[in-house]
């Protein structure tokens, strides 16, 4: 990890005097320390300049909730017990009626408000939304004596949810099926596949996501950008008026000339890869989105917190939007169930989804333990949420455990999956600058990037335990998604220390990890573990490190948070 002076004073060595000058702290660090970074081989792409030049490396330290500068709170606000609204544990009875009238008096009281849920079993059969900012659910914990929400049927038996319909409009008018020749199966998707939740964020009203080109509406435009410079954070805009320090808008850029538009070469950077239609079919869908915070105006300049995602330049249409989210929302400690269910098909699942985020900036999900879900939990259109402490588990095969589709600096942190998923880690369509750090997963890995304009994304410090094909190779980096989606990723999505464990075969083998043919650009640094291995990624990645423990720098995230935070 980033040693900074204070760690070195206050932690590293704690028996100086608390007047002792930092810098000599640092030489005694380097002179007899063995884990300090100048000791030891820093991957080139940090340490080389000429190499760190030519490779562009993104910052994803702003990620995460308050742009990873702040721990998740324990806000002090008003407890409102689900149990003085009837909600009783273990008795067997259904307890959906009593919850939703807790949310519903506990939303009506202003500031900080946590709805707590007693310990024990409680059953749910209807979703609950949370529908107002500065809220909070919580439970007991997600553990054995901790509160655990059993959802006994799936949301395919639910009443249609609004806020669905254009998404069921467009499978039905596109007859999305899954066609399996072999299985004797040709279904219609379901349209719990990639969205919804028994626990679910929203803004009343709002639409998330466009499936359907006759439902765009005209943006409410907040300023035009002219200019600005990928990495950077200073933009040039047409008007400042309809502007404020502290505001969160959303950054929106167009692809307006077809397909070979300058936009396609800043997300792909000029590479030879096919490009689907859907970057350049609905002229009036944004194709890269950037929630950002205005931190400075000065005449027509706006500093933004985070850096851009690209270059700006007047080839492509860019502005700033209104963006209505909800702040300050938590959902943690606490166990979510669901019945075991055979699975028919890929995309056809019935719905049993844990959590749906949307709308949400500055939030959090901790301490959360989902069993047998569909998805555990699905995600549209945040930013700045940190996901941290989530188990996935049960004997049903999920499509996705934590999944991050149309996000911005989304952190997801700590996931540990036991289950068999589909796509147990994956980033979709329109993420960018989104990272997994530190998760683990124990059966079938893929790292997935699942179409759609996602780029800059991070795998950072991820373990997996695998067991290869007969011929030695396993397909740890997978890309899905629609072919009119496709390529896989956009550029400098990075993988950063990864850890794999081969459960099988000779130790003397090499095993060949592969899987992605078309994403470009990629940064693969420090793939290693039990056994010798070849990469074999899509073109024009960068790829160093290979079978070398990352002990100098073990998370990218934390490396770079800890560079930023000490300037």
């Amino acid at each position: 990890m980033f040693i900074s002076k204070f760690d070195i004073k206050n932690k590293i060595a704690p028996n100086f005097s608390k007047q002792m000058d930092a810098f000599s702290a640092l030489i005694i660090l380097v002179l007899f320390s063995p884990f300090s970074i100048m000791a030891q081989e820093v991957p080139e792409i940090i340490s080389n300049k000429a190499i760190r030049t030519q490779n562009y490396l993104p910052d994803f330290s702003y990620a995460g909730y308050h742009f990873g500068e702040s721990k998740i709170p324990n806000p002090k606000g008003t407890i409102v017990k689900a149990t003085d609204y009837g909600v009783i544990a273990n008795d067997e009875l259904d307890d959906s009626k009593a919850l939703a009238k807790a949310i519903k008096e506990a939303s009506a009281i202003a500031g900080d408000v946590i709805l707590e849920l007693p310990a024990g079993k409680i059953i749910l059969s209807d979703i609950l939304y949370i529908e107002r900012s500065n809220f909070i659910l919580r439970g007991a914990g997600s553990g054995t004596n901790g509160t655990e929400i059993f959802c006994p049927r799936p949301m395919i038996y639910l009443k249609n949810q609004e806020s669905l319909a254009e998404l069921r409009e467009y499978l039905t008018t596109t007859n999305k099926r899954q066609v399996e020749k072999e299985n004797n199966i040709d279904l219609p998707f379901s349209q719990f596949a990639w969205s919804g939740g028994m626990l679910w964020t929203q803004v009343p009203n709002q639409r998330v996501k466009s499936y359907l080109e006759k439902y765009d509406t005209t943006p409410t435009v907040l300023a035009k950008v002219l200019q600005g410079k990928i990495g950077e954070n200073t933009i040039a805009v047409s008007d400042v008026n309809g502007l404020k320090v502290g505001d969160v808008v959303e950054l929106e850029l167009f692809n307006k000339e077809g397909e070979n538009a300058p936009i396609l070469n800043a997300i792909y950077n000029k590479s030879k890869v096919k490009i689907g239609s859907s970057h350049w079919k609905n002229p009036t869908l944004a194709l890269v989105k950037q929630q950002v915070q205005i931190v400075s105006i000065s005449k027509n300049k706006i500093t933004i917190k985070t850096p851009l995602l690209l270059s700006i330049t007047p080839n492509y249409e860019a502005i700033l939007t209104e963006w209505k989210h909800l702040n300050e929302v938590g959902i943690e400690h606490i166990k979510i169930t669901f019945p075991d269910a055979p699975r028919v098909a890929h995309h056809v699942e019935p719905g049993f989804n844990g959590i749906f985020l949307t709308r949400i900036f500055n939030s959090w999900v901790q301490d959360v333990t989902i069993t047998n879900a569909d998805s555990g939990i699905l995600t549209e259109e945040i930013a700045n949420v940190s996901i941290q402490d989530i188990t996935t588990n049960g004997k049903n095969i999920a499509h996705y455990t934590v999944a991050m589709g149309g996000v911005h600096n989304v952190l997801v942190e700590n996931l540990k999956v036991y289950n068999k998923a589909v796509h147990p880690l994956s980033f979709n369509t329109f993420a960018t600058k989104n990272v997994y750090k530190n998760c683990e997963l124990f059966t079938d890995p893929d790292l997935d990037q699942h179409a759609g304009a996602n780029f800059q994304n991070l795998f950072d410090a991820i373990k997996v335990h695998l067991t290869p094909k007969k011929d030695n190779s396993y397909a740890l980096f997978e890309g899905g998604g629609a072919s009119y989606w496709k390529p896989s990723h956009g550029s400098y999505s990075t993988f950063w220390n990864i850890n794999v464990d081969v459960l099988e075969g000779n130790p003397n083998d090499t095993i060949l990890l592969n899987g992605m043919e078309e994403g470009p650009f990629a940064r693969i640094i420090g793939v290693n573990g039990n056994r010798k291995f070849d990469v074999k990624y899509g073109p024009d990645a960068y790829i160093e490190f290979i079978n070398k423990s990352l002990i100098s720098i073990p998370s990218l995230y934390d490396f770079q948070l800890g560079k930023r935070l000490q300037k």
